[in-house]
């Protein structure tokens, strides 16, 4: 158990945990939302270019995430050369970042917790005079409910255990758990890291056992 003391006492660890989780749930906080509307819209929505619209917002999931960090990388650079303003290493490059990995699972569970849903109890609501943000909030939610809390769940997951995009777009001073465990091996090579390790896969199996309790991840994937 020393070396999970160890591992508490060493202030890089702390400050990434607290840094990660920050960055997560602001991520889950933003990219949850985006993700359920879109999720809903391709599911009941009857518009031109629908399965365009699908395949880019679940696009990402099939693009390994060092692809997409240096991707985002050299976007930022170019977008920072355009307009003469600083993006890598900044909170809201890392944040606008973690979003794009937030929204696509996002929209897989969301939609895979919605096969089945029966349509026509939404507009039943209608026909008997429930506005439509009534709807909405009394009805449409509700049915979505479970998609979204385990939308939130791996959405959090993904953005809490994710290297690649924060390895390249991290600012000085601010390093995430992970980051920090890769810092720590280039030096060190003991115990401490496993307990870490240790610790940062039992919290995901937890979360992921929660998500299974929502949505069956088997439908997901």
């Amino acid at each position: 158990m020393k070396w999970f003391a160890n591992a508490w006492a060493r202030d890089e660890f702390r400050s990434g945990l607290i840094e990660t989780v920050k960055l997560a749930l602001i991520a889950t906080a933003i990219g949850v939302p985006c993700g359920g509307a879109a999720a809903y819209a391709i599911f009941r929505g009857h518009f031109t270019g629908k399965k365009l619209v699908s395949g880019l917002l679940l696009g990402p999931l099939a693009v390994p995430s060092i692809i997409m960090g240096t991707a985002l990388y050299i976007f930022y650079i170019r977008l920072e050369n355009s307009f003469d303003t600083t993006i890598v290493g900044t909170s809201a490059g890392l944040i606008a970042a973690h979003v794009l990995l937030t929204i696509p699972w996002t929209v897989r569970l969301v939609l895979a917790s919605m096969e089945g849903l029966d349509p026509t109890v939404e507009e039943a609501a209608v026909n008997l005079g429930a506005p439509p943000w009534t709807v909405i909030w009394r009805i449409t939610l509700p049915m979505m409910r479970s998609g979204i809390i385990a939308g939130a769940m791996f959405s959090f997951i993904q953005s809490f255990e994710n290297l690649e995009l924060s390895l390249l777009l991290i600012g000085p001073g601010k390093i995430t758990l992970p980051v920090a465990m890769l810092n720590y091996l280039e030096f060190r090579v003991d115990p401490t890291l496993a307990a870490v390790g240790t610790l940062q896969i039992l919290l995901i199996a937890i979360l992921m056992l929660i998500t299974d309790r929502y949505v069956k991840l088997a439908r997901a994937f």
